[in-house]
């Protein structure tokens, strides 16, 4: 995305080095509308995220970010706004972006495809250079990015809050179908310990099959005894109480629609992990005086799940928005290095603060549908005044 955003302006050229040689990650995902707010008004129009947006960011920031969004290139403006309308496969956004990369006229970007070590990267900087790491949560260079003598330690520049294991659950159903919390609360009705819950936005009906996700809360020792991935069968023959829970509620779907799941289920068991770089830039590097280290010199950047991650699948859009917000910082030719640097650390934070308590108020609440038949259980979750 940060290659298809630089590539149009004049005077950059772009060095693009991809791990992956295909995509291959299928899960479904859905971005977050505001990726595509043509005002400060649906830029807000969410009844969680919008208090939150008002409460953090200057209706000047907000104003600058959109006007940036318009300057997007129509080519690309349009896959967002095709992609936040509905389910895609995350394999079907890397390759829409990859094809109009390499489809545009004026190419401008060399594309290299190596697994390059955090040394390399390092040694590669020269001056004049934009150095962007996107190579997600386990980051290349996020631990580099805080000055000290000696190696880097590992998890040094990372604040992380686990919010729960859980297993993510996906499935195709042959009718169509939406999940508001009134259908969460009476298909759960009988499952005691564990609830099957439909994330937020994860219901889609694309005009003959409904895609649906969710997720069970579980326990670590059962994390630690489950596989990375696997089916429903594996999960009915050793963790029944979980498939019991599972298929009750897929069980009344069928009952009120009349459908059927069409294929078999996908199931991943995850931490479900908050966190972001305490420093998303190299700006302590160039605080710490003249050095001899590349990073003293020349900006260096995290974008995506190398700055910040959050659970219940914002990730993506949030990793978007940044990227959106980095490309204009970089369009400004006459903005200071310290000075782009110093905005972007300020946006990064802020966009932690929106998805923090974004993501604590969807932990709390689902703690408390968790316990709603409880009335002891639920007060305990309970913090009044």
């Amino acid at each position: 995305m940060l290659t298809a955003l630089l590539q149009p302006l004049e005077g950059f050229s772009v060095r693009l080095y991809e791990k992956r040689h295909e995509y291959s990650r299928t899960r479904m995902v859905r971005l977050a509308p505001y990726l595509v707010a043509d005002s400060v008004e649906s830029y807000r129009a969410d009844h969680i995220d919008g208090d939150n947006v008002d409460a953090v960011f200057d209706p000047a920031e907000l104003d600058e970010g959109l006007a940036f969004r318009r300057a997007i290139p129509e080519d690309l403006t349009a896959l967002l706004r095709n992609w936040t309308m509905g389910f895609c496969p995350l394999n079907a956004i890397e390759r829409g972006v990859s094809d109009l990369i390499d489809a545009r006229t004026s190419n401008g970007v060399q594309r290299t495809a190596a697994v390059v070590t955090a040394e390399e990267a390092i040694a590669m900087l020269e001056p004049g250079d934009i150095l962007i790491d996107c190579t997600g949560s386990r980051s290349l260079l996020r631990d580099h990015l805080a000055p000290r003598s000696g190696e880097a330690i590992e998890g040094a520049n990372t604040l992380k809050i686990r919010l729960e294991y859980a297993l993510v659950i996906t499935f195709l159903y042959g009718q169509s179908y939406e999940c508001n919390e009134y259908c969460k609360y009476y298909k759960n009705a009988e499952n005691a310990q564990y609830k099957f819950i439909p994330m937020v936005n994860r219901t889609h009906y694309d005009g003959s099959v409904s895609h649906v996700t969710g997720i069970v809360n579980i326990s670590a020792e059962e994390y630690d005894a489950m596989p990375s991935r696997f089916d429903g069968e594996w999960l009915r023959g050793n963790f029944p109480g979980v498939a019991q829970s599972m298929d009750r509620f897929i069980g009344k779907i069928t009952e009120e629609t009349d459908g059927a799941i069409l294929g078999e289920l996908e199931i991943v068991r995850i931490p479900l992990d908050l966190y972001r770089a305490r420093n998303a830039t190299s700006r302590q590097w160039l605080a710490a005086g003249p050095r001899d280290h590349p990073f003293a010199g020349s900006p260096v950047f995290l974008a995506g799940d190398s700055a910040i991650g959050s659970p219940y699948f914002q990730s993506i859009s949030l990793g978007f928005e940044c990227a959106m917000y980095l490309a204009g910082l970089i369009a400004q030719r006459d903005l200071p290095p310290r000075d782009m640097l110093d905005r972007y650390e300020l946006y990064s934070y802020k966009q932690w603060l929106r998805v923090y308590m974004r993501s604590k108020m969807i932990k709390h609440n689902k703690d408390l549908f968790e316990s709603i038949d409880d009335p002891l259980a639920l007060l305990d979750k309970l913090h009044i005044y």
